[in-house]
């Protein structure tokens, strides 16, 4: 328990306004410095509107509304959280291992729910204890609990209130953990870990789909391979969701990482994840891949656009043309010769899930209820038109500025690191990141995967490097930091961790 007696206490001071800075009379704050006896506050801002440097919040705004940049956020450096941090990432073991599959232990089965629990349990008198407040606010967070509230306002007016419910509830959990993780993962050591625990997972996920199409060993018909465990892995379509969202993150570590050994590493990892997603026979997963990959090279490559826009053309033909002659059959039947009737069937549910949004746009016909609307109980097969139809219009909204905001911040990041050495790992991983959204957004245009874990985690990374570029360009060294030491130390030399922070 000696990790949670630093989270109570081991934080900077939280301001009578609700805001962070340090104790009031710290003289390297201009605004809590005290004030000469019959100074004068007109004209002055009030400490809840003074960031760093001493520029007004409302200054900052202004100035950000004009360059076009977002913001600048405020973020607390200090140790604190890492039981609730050990709790997520065991949760995280259960959600991308399901350990419980493998082993015989019916207990195990249960692991997630009540580890969770326990995390939460730890979490929130923690954060509220240590900040005045439940979780940091960054737009995503503020996003995902609006979503959150339109998903639980679709329940009484659901076809099955019932059904509703029980989905709501698992919806609940996504949104609290993903509250969990960009509170918890705060430092270089625990965002590290937490990339490289996902990636086993994938690297596991890519090459077991590998191997059984290699050995035919195929399911759904004897057509297909599907994940080594199910949940979210479990259909071949999810399986290269995921994937196709890993590639251009382990392609930024790469680039990021110093060391040729290191960056052969994540990129035979990145070579992985595109054979699991060929041996999926995805199509959606083929558009993400194409997008996410096509992201990369276009921003990477910025000095040389024509060339790079050449060069992906003929890697994509020679891609297709390496692929297994089936899998190029299934890949040209987007455009048309669909022998199965998949793309039709989808067309149709897109159009009458679009139907269903626009006579349901307050609240929908519920969460998880489209099927009572779909053809033959089917759902949506859209993450789009799946949020508006169960949960109303406002939250389509929600949901898509839940992603578009983290894009804009992380071209923030991406424009301010751009040539700079001592950036370099920020800009690859911003970079990547950008393209794993952008390959989310595409690939889920043809899933129903809305309120599932895919997306939470994404904007969940992008939030945490947020909080450390910040840290460490933006606020400076935060109280708290041993002598001679900055948060950012990682970041200090070109190529070195792609995140900082104080570690704990």
């Amino acid at each position: 328990m000696i990790g949670d007696s630093h989270v109570l206490t081991d934080y900077e001071t939280v301001r009578p306004s609700g805001g962070l800075g340090p104790p009031e009379g710290d003289a390297s704050d201009p605004v809590a410095a005290p004030r000469p006896a019959g100074a004068s506050a007109a004209g002055e801002a009030s400490a809840a509107d003074v960031g760093p440097g001493g520029a007004s919040r409302k200054q900052k705004r202004a100035r950000a509304r004009q360059t076009g940049a977002a913001p600048a956020e405020s973020w607390v450096a200090r140790r604190g959280h890492l039981i609730s941090y050990a709790g997520f990432l065991l949760f995280t073991v259960f959600v991308f291992f399901r350990p419980y599959e493998f082993f015989a232990i019916p207990a195990l089965k249960e692991g997630a729910q009540w580890i969770a629990i326990f995390t939460l349990a730890v979490y929130f008198p923690s954060q509220f204890m240590a900040e005045g407040n439940l979780t940091v606010r960054p737009s995503e967070v503020t996003f995902a609990l609006l979503l959150l509230l339109t998903a639980l306002l679709s329940v009484p007016m659901a076809i099955s209130p019932g059904e509703a419910w029980d989905n709501f509830v698992e919806f609940l959990k996504v949104i609290l953990m993903f509250v969990v993780m960009v509170n918890v993962a705060r430092t270089e050591w625990r965002f590290r870990g937490l990339l490289i625990l996902v990636l086993a997972a994938s690297v596991m996920l890519s090459f077991n789909a590998f191997n059984d199409y290699q050995s035919g060993r195929l399911e759904l018909g004897g057509e297909r391979v599907k994940g080594v465990v199910g949940g979210l892995f479990d259909n071949p379509n999810d399986l290269a969701l995921h994937l196709v969202t890993m590639v251009p993150l382990a392609v930024g570590l790469a680039f990021g990482r110093r060391g040729v050994l290191k960056k052969i590493i994540y990129g035979l990892c990145a070579a992985l994840f595109v054979a699991g997603v060929v041996v999926s026979f995805s199509r959606a997963g083929f558009l993400g891949l194409v997008v996410g990959v096509g992201v990369v090279a276009w921003k990477l490559g910025r000095k040389h656009r024509v060339v790079v826009t050449v060069l992906m053309a003929a890697s994509l033909a020679a891609f297709v043309a390496a692929t297994p002659g089936e899998y190029g059959l299934r890949i040209t039947s987007i455009f048309g010769g669909d022998l199965t009737g998949s793309v039709d069937a989808r067309r149709d549910l897109f159009w009458r899930s679009m139907l269903v949004a626009l006579r349901y746009p307050l609240f929908g016909v519920g969460l998880g209820n489209f099927y009572y609307k779909g053809a033959h109980d089917q759902v949506s097969h859209n993450a789009y038109t799946q949020v508006a139809a169960e949960m109303g219009m406002a939250a389509l909204v929600f949901y898509v500025m839940f992603m578009v905001t983290s894009l804009r911040r992380l071209r923030q990041i991406e424009r301010e690191s751009f040539a700079e050495k001592d950036r370099a790992a920020f800009y690859y991983l911003s970079v990547g990141l950008q393209a794993s959204l952008a390959a989310y957004m595409v690939s889920s245009f043809f899933g129903s995967v809305a309120h599932l874990w895919y997306v939470y985690y994404l904007v969940g990374y992008s939030v945490c490097l947020r909080r450390l570029y910040t840290l460490k360009h933006g606020a400076g060294p935060a109280e708290g930091t041993p002598a001679g030491e900055s948060p950012g130390r990682a970041l200090s030399h070109a190529g070195a961790e792609p995140a900082v922070g104080t570690s704990s």
